[in-house]
């Protein structure tokens, strides 16, 4: 199992009564490079003390101890406090030590693998959670214009083309056609480029409803519509963007 450098360091102190157990978990924290061992300790009391004055992010926790057991020592830290790995040879106690909330627990004799599994989980519980991505809104479906004394609601659907009249524009529909005192660049700040394409200073047309192009025109709804200069490339770009065989 590999281990990706970690963004900080995790401090840590070792307890364990047993000097070979104690001496293996130490080369095992020298084989990770994002461990810190603050300090080895055969003493439950002592190691007691000196957490109490140095806070530190993980102590990997022996059970059976004399004097003070992991158990006992563990309900005894701060709150909140470090994450604690339980190391043992007894697995009667995984209930209980569950119960404390700790990170592991881990039987001996403890494999490498293991005890780095083990690690990986401390490590995720220090890196950020990430932000939750907003799901991104649907595109409208339609848009509202002044039409006489009402806002009209024309679906995007609808549109066949739209023709600009000075300060006014017309838009023909299947429905029917709509005047509105409205500018082309609000509309097309409205409508989206993939449905809808400017062909002429006074003439937008909805991509779905061409019949069919010829010799520098459209016709949309029956009507043949002109091509502006300003336009051709850009709207020539297009329908062969809108597979042109």
């Amino acid at each position: 199992m590999e281990l990706e450098a970690a963004p900080r360091k995790i401090s840590c102190v070792i307890i364990d009564d047993e000097p070979l157990a104690l001496d293996v978990l130490a080369d095992y924290c020298a084989q990770v490079p994002f461990l810190d061992v603050r300090g080895q300790f055969h003493d439950a009391l002592a190691a007691l003390a000196f957490l109490q004055d140095t806070p530190v992010d993980l102590v990997l926790l022996d059970i059976h101890m004399p004097r003070l057991t992991g158990l006992q020592l563990a309900q005894l830290l701060p709150t909140p406090g470090p994450r604690i790995i339980f190391t043992t040879a007894y697995d009667t106690y995984a209930v209980r030590s569950y119960e404390l909330s700790v990170t592991d627990y881990l039987l001996k004799p403890i494999a490498f693998e293991r005890f780095l599994q083990a690690i990986h989980k401390v490590r995720q519980s220090f890196l950020p959670v990430p932000a939750p991505v907003a799901e991104a809104s649907p595109p409208p479906e339609a848009m509202f214009v002044k039409h006489e004394n009402r806002l009209q609601r024309v679906a995007f659907d609808d549109i066949l083309y739209i023709e600009g009249m000075k300060e006014y524009l017309l838009i023909y529909t299947s429905q029917g056609k709509i005047l509105t005192l409205q500018s082309f660049r609000r509309v097309e700040e409205v409508l989206t480029a993939d449905r809808f394409a400017r062909i002429h200073k006074s003439f937008l047309v909805a991509l779905h409803r061409i019949e069919h192009v010829e010799r520098g025109k459209v016709q949309v709804g029956g009507r043949l519509l002109p091509i502006g200069d300003t336009y051709r490339d850009s709207f020539a770009a297009l329908i062969r963007a809108h597979n042109q065989l």
